[in-house]
This record gives C-alpha cells, structure tokens and sequence, in this order.
C-alpha cells in the first residue's frame, strides 16, 4: 500500500474532463475499505483509461469523500482541483463535409511527400481538420487571416493550448496556403508568437541518484538510467533497438531522431551492470525496451507513469517529465566542464542556440558570486567588531 509517512495511505484527487464530463480523479494503491467508502458515495466507476476510480465532480461529493476517510488517508490534492473546467471546450467529433475531408485527406499525403515526420503529420493534420471543422459551411476559398484569427481567439485561447502549440498551428496553415493556393489566406502576413523562454526543469545530481534507487522495478530503472545516462529523447528511446547498443565500445547508436538525424552517446560504464541484469531477466528480443507483446516497442505513457510515482518516492516535488532527465544530463555536462559545442552533438540538436538555454541553467560560476547584501553586512561586522555576529534577522 502507498504510505505517507509510513501511515496512511495516500489518496491523489484530480479534477478531469473524462467521457465529456467533468469527474473527480482517486487514485490510489488498491485497498478494499477505501473502494468501499468511495462506493457509498454512488455514481462512482472505474476508469481504465485513467487509471483511477472516479464519481461526477460536485463540492457536495469532494466534501463527502473528505468526510468519509478523514483520518484514514492522506490527501494529495492536484493543483487542478480548485480551477474550473469547462465542459463546452472538451473536443466534440469534427462534422466535415466530404469536399472538406477529401481536402485534408490531400492535405496529409502532401505532407508525408514533403518527409515531415509522423508526429509532425499527426499534428498538423489535427490542427487544420479542427480549423475547417471550426469554420463549417464556409467554401475553403474564402477562407482569410481573419479565420485563423478567430479559431485562436474562439478555439485555441479557451482550451488553453500553449504558445508552442499555436506556433504550430500557424505552421500548419502556412503550409496549408502552401497546399490549397487557392484560399485568401495570406501568407506573409501570418506571424507566430514570440517563443515562451521558459528555463528548463533540472534534477540535481543527488536528485538523480535518489531517483534512481527507490526506482526498484529493474526495467523501469534501466529505462530511467538510459534517459539520463545519455540525453534521450522519450521516442529515441522507445525506438532504441538492441542491436544499436555497443557494450564493449561503450556506445550508443540513435538512428532518425528529430530532424532525421543520426548521432552516436555514450553508454555509461555504471549502466553495463544494471543493462545485463535487465537483459537477461526479461529477455527483449528486438527493442532496449518492449511492451507486453515481445518484439514490440514499450509505451512512453507507461513510462510517464512510473517516473511521476518513483518522483512521489523521491520526495522531488519538481515537475519531471521524461525530457527532464534530458535537461538535467545536459546541464550537468556543462557544469562538468564539457564544452557547448560537444554537448550541442550528444543531443543531436541542429543548431547552437538550442543547446545555449543550458548555460542560462548550469550557472555555476555565476551562482558563486556573492551578493552585495551579504558583503555589505561583512563589512559592516568588520569595521564594528561589536556587532560580529550581524544578520537579518538581529537588530542592526
């Protein structure tokens, strides 16, 4: 059973969008008499998707099940459960016509001949199949600026999608004027925001160990260790085939990563031992990690899982995704004394000034520089010898 403080049992709640309902979330390591206090609320269901039991969001049912095991668990409420979700922008099926689908369909085999990767395809096609659905009736030709305009003010700003996000929506409309000349959109004239300059979320080193080591599941530390050890990508490594790994020279091998790069990154000499332990006990047959059917690649929503519960094991309240371990190798090369420009190949980054947001994190010499109050309080003790032991929270 999951503990808090070696105790309780901890129970999560989060506020989602399931099913076009907005549901209240429990989660929580499967114990009997807590499924029997939430199946007394009534309306509750198991959801296999979220993994989660979950009853209709109310104040009244938050409030009951709060009554009900008080005492009995510890809650963990989501930063969530306060905001409010509207229903209304919870994605409806598209209605296009079949002169609009025919459209999109086009649409998708000219981006696969330009080469653009599935993930980009995937993308690119949501986004325009969304803005002609938003559009309706309205003929492709006469579609404008304007329309672009008014799906991100009605469409994009209300679900809350990220400034990234609408970076590639307008990159899929240019490439849709591309496509479909003959709509009015102007090109030139379609501008993206301004990228978020958002620093990166670092693990330290101590972090990284802990992590590690309350990880007990073999595979699941293999995979963590791999990420880190490396600078992975997520889908660098769910791609990662065992035949790409080379113990003896101690390299690995990642082939079509972004931007339909190869690249070559050390395999840390401290893995070999956990990577033939791994190896050995669950035999993969093609990939570094397979799913439940041999031979198949393993889920990176699986992997997600298991690092936000080793993180609740850590005790690391940070937000740590799987590229969060990728931030952290990157900026412990550069605090290492690595330089940006080999640190620019291990991640197989194109160009320099992606790589550059590191040394905006690993700021070591930077971090060492002594602030002017405290300076400013030395002096003072210096020249007063009575008042050696100066700080804030004294009388001066």
């Amino acid at each position: 059973m999951n503990t808090h403080n070696n105790t309780l049992p901890v129970l999560i709640l989060k506020k989602v969008v399931h099913r076009k309902k907005v549901v209240l979330a429990i989660i929580f390591r499967f114990n009997h008499e807590i499924k029997e206090q939430i199946k007394e609320i009534g309306g509750y269901s198991f959801s296999r998707t979220l993994k989660a039991w979950t009853i209709e969001y109310s104040e009244e049912n938050l409030s009951t099940l709060k009554a009900k095991l008080n005492k009995k668990v510890v809650f963990e409420e989501d930063r969530n459960l306060q905001q409010v979700v509207l229903k209304r922008y919870v994605k409806e099926k598209r209605n296009l016509s079949e002169e609009s689908k025919t459209v999109v369909r086009n649409y998708v085999k000219y981006l696969k001949g330009k080469r653009y990767r599935k993930s980009t395809v995937k993308t690119y096609f949501t986004f325009i199949a969304d803005f002609i659905n938003y559009v309706k009736d309205k003929p492709l030709t006469t579609l404008t600026n304007r329309d672009v305009e008014l799906f991100i003010e009605d469409v994009f700003e209300p679900r809350g999608m990220s400034i990234s996000s609408q970076r590639q929506l307008i990159s899929a409309v240019k490439l849709f004027k591309l496509f479909y000349p003959s709509c009015a959109i102007e090109n030139m004239q379609l501008t993206r925001p301004k990228k978020s300059k958002i620093l990166p979320t670092v693990l330290s080193m101590e972090e990284i160990a802990t992590l590690l080591r309350v990880t007990q599941n073999l595979k699941h530390r293999a995979i963590l260790a791999m990420l880190y050890s490396a600078g992975m990508r997520i889908g660098e490594l769910i791609n990662l085939e065992l035949k790409d790994i080379d113990v003896e020279r101690k390299q690995v091998y990642i082939k079509n990563s972004k931007g339909r790069k190869d690249r070559n990154v050390v395999f840390a000499e401290s893995l070999i031992p956990i990577f033939k332990n791994y190896v050995v006990s669950y035999g993969p047959e093609r990939y570094f990690v397979e799913g439940i059917k041999k031979g198949t690649p393993y889920s990176a929503e699986s992997i997600r899982n298991f690092l936000k519960a080793s993180c609740r094991k850590a005790k690391i309240t940070k937000r740590v995704t799987p590229h969060t371990l990728r931030h952290s190798y990157a900026t412990h090369l550069l605090e290492n004394g690595v330089g940006i420009r080999y640190i620019q190949e291990l991640l197989g980054h194109a160009k320099p000034e992606t790589t550059m947001i590191y040394t905006h994190v690993a700021k070591k010499d930077l971090l060492n520089i002594e602030s002017p109050l405290d300076i400013a309080l030395k002096n003072t003790s210096r020249f007063d010898k009575t008042k050696a032991k100066l700080g804030l929270s004294k009388d001066f």
